[in-house]
């Protein structure tokens, strides 16, 4: 099922430079994991501060895309600079999950969003997660399959908090775009179900 994360190569590739200088400047690949983790709760404690201020939104964006950066960078620091540990391992999946809930559960508080879609959609974010992470569990490989992984969330998310902060109306199209991530994020679990338990153990 086709997702963004298939374009990570092509991401890693673009960001090793940046990559071997963190390495030669003993930065970990936990140090990067935490500062995605606070940036997240950064920006959405400010967002959560202030839900009427919607040129506020404008931060999502910019702010998921370096997330997305530091979450491939530690993933290389750690696979190609022998930096992984069993600790990263539990941060880099917990993590992630965390900062998927500080960066979109303030948008129920942002009067352009249903925030019971909003609140659904985070809840279905974690379950997506742990499907992929539950793979392993039956001796999988850890899921990342689409059509509504992480990185396919962020752009939805991104794109809808960047035409409303750059002053689109909200309305009925924040529903509708909402209700088709949440229709993606089900059949997401199922399709990483579906995967894992199809694939060979041995």
């Amino acid at each position: 099922m086709a997702s963004i994360y298939q374009l990570k190569s092509a991401f890693q590739n673009v960001l090793r430079p940046l990559t071997r200088a963190l390495a030669a400047a003993h930065i970990t690949a936990n140090h990067v994991t935490l500062a995605a983790l606070a940036l997240s709760c950064l920006v959405g404690g400010v967002i959560a501060a202030h839900p009427d201020r919607t040129p506020l939104l404008l931060l999502l964006p910019g702010t998921l895309f370096i997330r997305m950066a530091l979450n491939a960078i530690d993933g290389m620091l750690a696979r190609e600079h022998n930096m992984k540990t069993r600790l990263g391992a539990v941060l880099n999946e917990l993590g992630d999950v965390v900062a998927d809930s500080a960066l979109y559960l303030p948008l129920a508080l942002v009067p352009a969003f249903n925030h019971w879609l909003v609140v659904g959609l985070v809840i279905l974010a974690v379950m997506v997660e742990m499907v992929g992470v539950v793979a392993i569990q039956i001796g999988a490989s850890r899921n990342y399959a689409g059509p509504m992984g992480k990185s396919d969330r962020a752009f939805a998310f991104g794109l809808i908090a960047l035409l409303l902060g750059l002053g689109v109306a909200g309305g009925a199209w924040v529903t509708a775009a909402l209700s088709i991530m949440l229709l993606l994020s089900l059949f997401t679990i199922y399709n990483r179900a579906r995967l894992a338990l199809r694939e060979d153990p041995r």
